[in-house]
């Protein structure tokens, strides 16, 4: 009878001591998997860059993730089954069939508490000291257990595909990008991040994504030096003019046939005049055509990141855009992809002008209709989509499918929008209130 109690006692502890080393480990995988995906990918780099091994090893296995969980959760379901099932056993053998509730109750308390909960807020306040630190014994359990998750997964991928879920194994090269973006939102709303600095990063992501299109300016508005002009005013003209360079034409305006800089007309101008002794009568024989450079040309569909790039290898800062038929859309300038990033520039030459975006008293919002809807997000922090229209103006005229008159007005996309000016088909003054 001693005998029989005593071996009761050793298996009772020893039963014990296996499910409390159970738990350490399911603690150790549920914190180990919270670390390493919540760990900056960016800081283990950092530290990784420093000698640390361990951020160096965390790294290497959270670059496939689909395998680093599996192998996770496959270990830590392994060691909660086989904890539950010992506890279940002894918990029986003590108090009979009542055993199996309390066994459920116990184990689901020191499971939650001791194995979910208490190392996954631990991971989740240093998560990449703790990614750094268990990525070791993780990379080994990844290597033992990668056969059993390479069945696995292509079991799921066979079962989603089954149910039309197909899964990109290039996806997370984009989550990079988009992570960026939330966390520059997230802290701006916040309070951490100021607007300037997130506008100003938002600005240099977004220029592979748009056009030259959306920020030229349009043809309208683009100021010309025609060839048939007299000299003289051609000379007043560029001095009157706050543009450096300006588009020279033939017989009409989409006949560009070069671009004149103010430097190269004044010394052509300067050297014809013999100097400043000179006289200006061999001005009557100056041409602008021997001074202007040829012109550059490039589609309306090209993203602002390459039309920067190519501004910087041609050193040139000044191109025409045309559309698919070749017909002249506007320019756009090196400045204005620069200022997508860091917001309007203007220096001493640059003609005073109204504020794009002046509030009212009542709260209401005066907008020049030529403003693009960016612009005005930015300006704003609204959320008016530039999906059909790149300005306001274009935005009412879609949205209303007609040309508005002075005084209609109309509300969408939470806004209430009334047309104050209008110039020939172009709407040129808008007052707008959140509704």
């Amino acid at each position: 009878m001693e005998t029989s109690s005593s071996v009761m006692d050793v298996a009772f502890w020893m039963t014990s001591a296996a499910i409390l080393l159970l738990l350490v480990l399911s603690a150790f995988f549920s914190g180990s998997e919270t670390a390493l995906t919540a760990a900056s990918r960016g800081k283990l780099r950092s530290q990784a860059d420093k000698g640390s091994r361990g951020a160096e090893k965390a790294l290497a296995i959270t670059e496939d993730s689909e395998r680093l969980i599996g192998s996770v959760l496959l270990g830590n379901n392994l060691v909660n089954i086989l904890a539950t099932s010992l506890a279940t056993a002894l918990f029986t053998r003590a108090f009979g069939e009542s055993g199996v509730a309390l066994a459920t109750l116990v184990m689901t308390i020191l499971v939650l508490v001791f194995a979910e909960v208490l190392p996954k807020t631990y991971a989740i306040i240093n998560s990449e000291k703790a990614a750094a630190a268990v990525a070791p014994v993780i990379s080994l359990v990844v290597t033992v257990f990668a056969p059993v998750v390479m069945a696995v997964r292509f079991l799921v991928r066979g079962v989603l595909r089954l149910f039309g879920v197909e899964i990109d194994p290039d996806s997370h090269v984009l989550a990079v990008r988009e992570e960026i973006v939330g966390a520059l939102q997230l802290g701006h709303s916040e309070g951490v991040v100021e607007k300037e600095d997130r506008d100003r990063i938002l600005g240099a992501l977004d220029l592979g994504e748009r056009t030259v299109e959306e920020i030229m300016l349009h043809r309208s508005g683009i100021e010309m030096i025609d060839t048939s002009s007299p000299p003289e005013d051609i000379l007043q003209q560029c001095l009157d003019s706050p543009h450096t360079r300006l588009p020279v034409f033939r017989d009409e305006p989409e006949n560009i046939i070069g671009v004149v800089h103010a430097k190269d007309l004044l010394r052509a101008m300067y050297k014809m005049v013999s100097g400043a002794s000179g006289n200006a009568q061999p001005l009557k024989r100056f041409r602008i055509t021997d001074v202007a450079n040829p012109p550059y040309f490039i589609p309306e569909t090209t993203t602002l990141d390459d039309q920067m790039r190519q501004f910087l290898r041609m050193r040139t800062h000044f191109a025409l855009v045309v559309d698919e038929y070749g017909s002249l859309q506007g320019l756009i300038t090196l400045e204005d992809i620069l200022e997508e990033i860091v917001g309007e520039i203007t220096d001493e030459f640059d003609p005073d002008a109204e504020l794009p975006v002046t509030r009212t008293e009542d709260g209401q919002f005066i907008i020049d209709g030529a403003m693009t809807i960016r612009d005005l997000n930015r300006t704003t922090d609204w959320g008016l989509p530039d999906d059909e229209a790149n300005t306001i103006a274009g935005l009412v005229i879609h949205e209303a499918q007609m040309i508005p008159v002075i005084g209609q007005v109309f509300s969408f996309h939470g806004f209430r929008f009334e047309v104050m000016a209008r110039d020939g088909n172009r709407i040129t003054g808008l007052k707008i209130r959140p509704l």
